[in-house]
């Protein structure tokens, strides 16, 4: 088993305004189907040529974190329970767990590598395919 990036998170006070300044300099695009609008807390912008994607969330904290950029990651094969068991045997520092923040089935784990940087585990690609199916027949 192995991870890849999903993503970029960026921690911020104005995730539209930042994901705006972001996609102008960088000439990414709002996620099609997504668009980012004025008073959402979560904004994701992608590079159309490569397929990169940086997700701006606003944090509560009056001041932001020292520790305000980290990685996004899904399991490649296999699910988030897995890989949440593989990095607890790598060393990996289990910070915060957010399995079932939205219900079943839903949720990332927040970790810290060896050196204290953060990452978070989301749900691979075909746990959050079968989640949405599932949402769809209810």
């Amino acid at each position: 088993m192995t991870l890849f990036v999903s993503h970029t998170t960026i921690d911020c006070h104005d995730a539209y305004a930042l994901s705006e300044w972001w996609k102008e300099l960088l000439g990414y695009v709002d996620v099609e189907g997504d668009p980012n609008l004025p008073g959402h807390e979560e904004c994701m912008i992608l590079d159309p040529e490569t397929g990169h994607r940086l997700l701006f969330i606003e944090v509560p904290d009056e001041e932001l974190p020292a520790k305000r950029i980290h990685l996004d990651l899904r399991p490649r094969t296999g699910t988030r329970d897995e890989e949440v068991e593989r990095l607890l045997e790598l060393g990996a520092t289990q910070i915060a767990d957010h399995r079932g923040k939205y219900g079943p089935g839903t949720g990332w784990v927040i970790f810290a590598d060896p050196e204290g940087n953060q990452l978070c585990v989301l749900r691979s690609e075909a746990e959050v395919a079968a989640w949405e199916a599932q949402r769809s027949e209810a």
